[in-house]
């Protein structure tokens, strides 16, 4: 997709790449991360290679440093997929999946918390094998969000408040 990009679009223009990037490459990249997540750095390697020669391709930034020419386009590497993983969570708690997330995660009922009124429990096992499941990598960060955060109404705002 992102040579058909390359051969069938003139301009390298940053109005015009991004738009393209984001609507028809990143959700290729990003399908179903949060489940599989590539435990391998090869495997990693490989997909934040295509976004590399993305950025490589736009008009005046083919020579900074690749984490300048994200931060200069708004852009988040695929390698922290946190980011991802806390909407996940969000739609899962608090959006189109509710149903789904209420058996897949326990929440907590202690009436005092700190930080965050929903807070949810982590399960203990034996062996670290399920560690890198996705409730069981993203509670933590999940739990250590401030309140605003997670009480947002609309996954809109949460994006917003997450990126703050």
């Amino acid at each position: 997709m992102l040579g058909c990009i390359n051969k069938g679009i003139t301009s390298r223009d940053k109005e015009v790449i991004i738009p393209l990037y984001s609507a028809l490459v990143r959700p290729h990249l990003e399908y179903c991360v949060q489940f599989w997540s590539p435990l391998y750095k090869k495997d990693m390697d490989r997909l934040e290679r295509v976004q590399r020669m993305d950025t490589r391709m736009i008009k005046g930034l083919g020579s900074l440093p690749y984490e300048e020419r994200l931060r200069e386009l708004g852009l988040f590497s695929l390698e922290e997929g946190l980011r991802e993983d806390l909407i996940t969570m969000f739609q899962y708690l608090k959006g189109g999946y509710k149903e789904e997330g209420d058996s897949l995660f326990t929440r907590s009922h202690m009436e005092k918390t700190r930080g965050n009124g929903c807070k949810l429990l982590l399960g203990r096992f034996r062996l670290d094998t399920r560690g890198k499941f996705f409730p069981l990598r993203t509670i933590s960060h999940w739990n250590n969000l401030p309140r605003e955060v997670v009480d947002s109404p609309a996954l809109d705002t949460f994006k917003i408040r997450l990126d703050r």
